[in-house]
């Protein structure tokens, strides 16, 4: 194996990490005023499930960031310059559901912290949808010249299989959300949480399906069947989890799920980074657009040196903070011990 062929799998796998654990953070967003149902404390319970790892599981979207613009540099810049309006809208989102949910509690106003939900929840709906619609854009390709840059105009990125990748993400996520949640919280919460999640099941893997097989057909090779067979395993057992109320395997269903979904988008994207369909020619690849082989070599010894501390800690963090929620255990005051910071 290559440097090169090294770096676009750890960045694959970096960005399958931050979809799987950003991607119930989101869904927990995206459903916190449709279990909060008026009730201040049972939304208060919902972004207590997440209030000890969001801000850890963020830095998993940064790190791969930084190893795409280290190792590829060509293809972080022309991916963050041509997608640059929809990647500010991104982060725009992003800092806002920082803001909202570090800042919730510092009011003992409704109106105040009525204000902060809605940040997180157009903070959380965006990214979620938005991921879908940019990696389906860069695995379809997109109009880049000889000198890498994305020319044309928005409705050039506005396809139907870029669309159904928004949908893909928006309710894939929504899904894992929900069952996040089962997993988490306990009592009226929980029972809310797990009928939104047979709600979504159907739909869900519908979508999914579609868009999977779209994606093998048009854009896959032979051994991309292999992940995109995963993804319905996951769903199915996400699924049939959920009807028997085992939230540890239904969550395990839809990690899978969305792992293997990544795992088909990057698969059926190289030996390329960004394809162009004007002329394969200009098409960016793993050799094309990476750094010297000194600066790949000198990344990867950080990477075996700083990955496992880094996965250790979070993976102490999930155990540490690992008991379910319930309304019960929500003081009368705002404040919630439970957190380090916000609500």
């Amino acid at each position: 194996m290559s440097l090169q062929e090294f770096w676009f799998i750890l960045i694959g796998v970096l960005f399958t990490g931050y979809f799987v654990l950003e991607g119930f953070d989101f869904g927990v967003g995206m459903l916190m005023s449709i279990l909060g149902k008026g009730s201040d404390t049972r939304r208060r319970v919902v972004l207590n499930t997440i209030g000890p790892v969001w801000d850890g599981n963020e830095v998993w979207l940064l790190t791969a960031g930084g190893a795409m613009f280290a190792a590829f540099p060509e293809w972080y810049a022309s991916l963050f310059s041509g997608f640059y309006l929809a990647l500010l809208l991104v982060l725009v989102a992003l800092i806002l559901r920082v803001c909202a949910i570090e800042y919730r509690s510092k009011i003992d106003d409704p109106r105040w912290r009525a204000r902060c939900d809605l940040g997180i929840g157009i903070g959380s709906w965006i990214p979620a949808l938005a991921w879908g619609w940019v990696f389906a854009n860069v695995v379809r390709g997109v109009p880049m010249n000889e000198d890498n840059k994305i020319v044309g105009t928005a409705w050039d990125l506005l396809s139907p299989y870029a669309l159904l990748g928004a949908l893909t993400t928006g309710l894939l996520f929504l899904l894992h959300g929900a069952i996040f949640l089962n997993l988490k919280t306990g009592g009226e919460v929980r029972d809310d949480s797990m009928r939104i999640a047979r709600w979504l099941l159907v739909p869900t893997a519908a979508v999914v399906g579609v868009f999977g097989v779209w994606t093998q057909l048009a854009y896959g090779t032979g051994w991309t069947w292999i992940p995109l067979g995963l993804a319905v395993v996951g769903l199915v057992v996400a699924g049939a989890a959920v009807l028997a109320h085992r939230d540890g395997w239904a969550f395990t269903g839809t990690t899978l799920a969305i792992g293997a979904a990544t795992v088909l988008l990057f698969g059926s994207l190289f030996p390329n980074v960004l394809p162009s369909t004007l002329d394969d020619a200009f098409s960016l690849t793993i050799d094309n657009a990476s750094s010297t082989p000194y600066t790949l070599k000198v990344m990867s010894w950080a990477a075996i040196v700083v990955t496992p501390i880094v996965l250790g800690y979070q993976g102490w963090t999930y155990w540490v903070f690992r008991k379910r929620l319930t309304v019960e255990q929500i003081p009368g005051h705002i404040g919630l011990p439970l957190k380090p910071a916000g609500d």
